[in-house]
């Protein structure tokens, strides 16, 4: 049962997630993330090529668009398991505001410390021309504002409308 919990926590956060995206998207004209990047990164790391000088210059691969949509979702449900770490069972019976606080820090963690550095952007975005803003739209969950702010007020290809 915790799992089908799971599953349809991260599922449903993921859909919430992409669903304000969409209002980003049409109505603020913020510009939503391009998930092929991911799958760009996903496909060069089953290749062994874990870090890149940066994701935008790194050739795409056939694929990475859905690739990157799977590991969207897939991270999604991982996301929703956090909370049962810190907690236990009972989170999904008795969640309390300290464990979804402590979830959403330690969720914090992958972009900052894994993906930036993997696609190029340094430790929390150290790399980008205005780093500070970059984490902190980050935190706001404002991506294509922080996105604006990782390139530089430019839109980077590989931020935008990469196929």
């Amino acid at each position: 049962m915790v799992v089908v919990q799971i599953l349809v926590t991260g599922l449903g956060a993921t859909l919430v997630m992409d669903l304000w995206s969409l209002f980003q998207k049409h109505i603020l004209k913020i510009a939503p993330l391009n998930y092929a990047l991911v799958g760009r990164w996903a496909l060069w790391l089953s290749r062994g090529k874990v870090r890149h000088n940066t994701i935008c210059a790194t050739p795409s691969l056939h694929g990475e668009r859905f690739i990157g949509w799977l590991c969207h979702y897939l991270i999604g449900i991982a996301f929703a398991a956090v909370p049962l770490a810190l907690s236990g069972a009972d989170w999904f019976y008795a969640p309390t505001l300290a464990t979804a606080l402590l979830s959403g820090v330690v969720t914090l963690f992958a972009p900052f410390l894994i993906l930036q550095p993997a696609f190029g952007f340094g430790v929390a975005a150290s790399r980008t021309p205005r780093p500070w803003l970059a984490r902190s739209l980050s935190l706001a969950g404002a991506p294509g504002l922080r996105n604006r702010a990782v390139s530089g007020g430019e839109r980077l290809q590989s931020y935008g409308d990469v196929s």
